[in-house]
């Protein structure tokens, strides 16, 4: 008999996933009956025995975590902070106190947020990290003092966090780089706008862009990224340089939330019809640009979802004592006027924690397997 076993343990042994074993054995809701029993079984027949993280959270004093992300200028990091809030809210046997520490641009207020989190013992923090080089020396003080630090959408590396829940970044700047070079089918000028190429997400997607573009598209040239720090303003005049410097531009590929300065500057212009647009998630503002046909595309991040899978997996460290995986990829989605209803109404669905299929409404899932990517890079 194999001594400590795991929660991996048992999902291995039945062929279902760790986050529906841990929801098993704490009795949480979206298990089936013969589901939980198989589990339940399973753990008794292994020997399973929770660890002593497990047994701290079923403490009276509850779980309190930090989620320090961006205010952001659209909903992007709301939807993200409400994935995480739904997930803490479906873990019934703790308390669970997430305490929200918002900072209005990137790397402002970045370090004061985290400080504070350990000036609060917090039991975990997940963050958004722009500059993590910054941190680093903070994320390796909290990694010693037994505090766990996730990171949600870009990764911090070489920190000492314990893992990250992101899109798979490079797969998104590829896909807009097909898109791109399909919807074209010509030679031209390619420009691409973004937050910070140190931040391991934009540059990752920058890359992933210009990589297949060479491959496959040689005809279309990348100019170098314009940066505009997430500032709306930035943003505007930037791309409105931008367009009087090569008013032949062919595309754009927005890989921020901050779309709707470049489409205005491009509008503005009067170079709006000329351009193939692809951008970066999906907000209200963005809907009438998808469907006038001024954005060809979005590639739409998950942003819940993600939210919800840092929640996760920084709960089953906490309650397990152990990391399922150091790195969650998503896989992106691709929004376009034909499917932008369904994207709509599913967003919808994930609000009232309900989607359809078939015409009713169902709780909402977890994430599909293959829609996921662990790794232990």
């Amino acid at each position: 008999m194999k001594t400590n076993v795991t929660l991996f343990d048992i999902a291995e042994a039945l062929g279902i996933s760790t986050g529906t074993v841990h929801r098993a054995l704490h009795n949480h809701p979206g298990v089936n009956a013969t589901t939980k029993a198989r589990v339940l079984q399973m753990a008794k027949t292994l020997g399973y025995r929770p660890n002593l993280a497990a047994r701290f959270l079923s403490s009276k004093r509850g779980l309190k975590i930090s989620v320090n992300t961006l205010e952001g200028t659209t909903s992007f990091w709301d939807e993200v902070r409400a994935g995480i809030s739904e997930e803490a809210k479906s873990v019934l046997m703790e308390n669970v106190d997430l305490e929200f520490r918002t900072y209005p641009r990137l790397g402002e207020g970045e370090e004061d947020a985290f400080e504070a989190a350990l000036e609060a013992k917090v039991d975990g923090i997940i963050i958004f990290s722009s500059q993590p080089e910054k941190l680093r020396s903070r994320i390796r003080r909290a990694s010693r003092g037994r505090i766990p630090v996730m990171c949600v959408t870009t990764d911090a590396p070489n920190t000492g966090r314990l893992a990250v829940v992101s899109i798979d970044t490079f797969a998104s700047g590829a896909l807009a780089a097909d898109l791109m070079g399909r919807f074209l089918q010509r030679k031209g000028r390619l420009a691409v706008t973004l937050s910070d190429l140190r931040i391991t997400e934009h540059a990752e997607k920058f890359s992933g862009f210009e990589k297949t573009l060479q491959s496959f598209y040689p005809d279309l040239c990348v100019l170098p990224p314009l940066e505009d720090h997430d500032i709306e303003p930035e943003a505007y005049e930037k791309s409105r340089e931008l367009l009087e410097v090569y008013p032949d531009l062919a595309g754009i590929y927005i890989t921020t939330e901050a779309s709707i300065p470049v489409i205005n500057a491009a509008r503005d212009a009067g170079l709006l019809n000329q351009l193939t647009i692809i951008t970066t998630d999906l907000f209200p503002a963005l809907v009438p640009q998808i469907r006038s046909g001024a954005v060809s595309a979005t590639i739409y991040q998950r942003p819940r979802t993600q939210g919800r899978m840092a929640f996760r997996v920084l709960h089953e460290f906490l309650a397990e004592g152990e990391c399922p995986s150091y790195q969650v990829s998503l896989a992106p989605h691709l929004v376009m006027r034909g499917n932008l209803d369904f994207f709509l109404e599913r967003q919808s669905g994930e609000t009232t924690g309900t989607r359809r299929r078939n015409g009713t409404r169902e709780p909402s899932a977890n994430v599909p397997a293959e829609d996921v990517i662990l790794s232990r890079g």
